[in-house]
């Protein structure tokens, strides 16, 4: 069971657009005394702009440096069919889960995204970790539907990032075995019962995400805002501020991002 802070690490880039694999060992360094697990490639990793290529350099390069963290590989792209193949990829390239967000529509129905879930889990088998957003896919996940996809086989998370704590809570307080994680950081103090916390400043402050999961003080919430506030975290472009901020600390070489479509 998964729980505390994950870190959806930003994807390192060298001045070409190659995964920098010195520079992911020297992130997950930084981290990973005060993380569970590791999630490479999903949209603090710009996962749904990385080509091919990129994705599997960045997947196989956190598992190498891993530290003994599982590592959740994210799968962000726009149709099922991509994400049953790309998941069968990171089977093969050892990750210990997927995490998946929706088919990439607008105009999706909820029974459309528990079968997108259910076919995956039918055709790969690799534990699932869900990623409930809208900022990427457009769209977002139902309670009733996420219920559903939660008695699926081996759903061992989610990541709730709709942005409502309401949903957040409801989930909580639903019946089921699977762990809760927020994916905001200006959330976490509304979003009660939560297993632990996945969001972009686990890559700069795993020690103050785990200062707010263990004490969700009013005073902590603020501290957590301020970081936020800094860093840029709850920017447009959050990746890139996190980004320039890792290469001002010499832990990342560059904060190039990948190239725009």
């Amino acid at each position: 069971m998964y729980s505390g802070t994950i870190v959806p690490l930003v994807t390192p880039l060298d001045l070409d657009r190659a995964v920098d694999e010195a520079s992911v060992d020297r992130l997950i360094e930084s981290v990973h005394q005060d993380v569970t697990a590791l999630m490479p490639t999903l949209s603090s990793g710009e996962g749904w702009k990385l080509t091919e290529r990129q994705w599997r350099d960045m997947v196989a390069a956190a598992r190498k440096h891993s530290r003994g963290l599982d590592v959740l590989v994210g799968i962000q792209l726009p149709e099922t069919a991509q994400v049953i193949e790309r998941a069968q990829m990171a089977k093969e390239l050892g990750a210990n889960a997927v995490v998946v967000t929706t088919p990439f529509r607008v105009e999706i129905s909820q029974d459309e995204i528990y079968e997108h879930y259910r076919s995956l889990r039918s055709a790969v088998d690799i534990p699932l970790f869900v990623y409930n957003e809208e900022a990427v896919s457009g769209n977002t996940i139902g309670l009733d539907a996420l219920l559903r996809i939660f008695e699926l086989p081996d759903v061992v998370g989610i990541k709730e990032s709709s942005g409502s704590a309401e949903l957040t809570r409801r989930i909580v307080r639903t019946d089921h075995l699977v762990p809760v994680f927020e994916g905001w950081e200006n959330l976490l103090l509304e979003a009660h019962g939560i297993a632990g916390f996945i969001g972009p400043l686990a890559n700069l402050e795993p020690q103050l995400c785990n200062a707010m999961l263990v004490d969700p003080t009013p005073e902590r919430q603020a501290e957590v805002d301020d970081a936020c506030l800094h860093y840029g975290v709850l920017e447009d472009d959050w990746y890139r501020q996190v980004k320039q901020e890792l290469c001002k600390r010499k832990v990342i070489s560059t904060d190039v991002v990948a190239k725009e479509d």
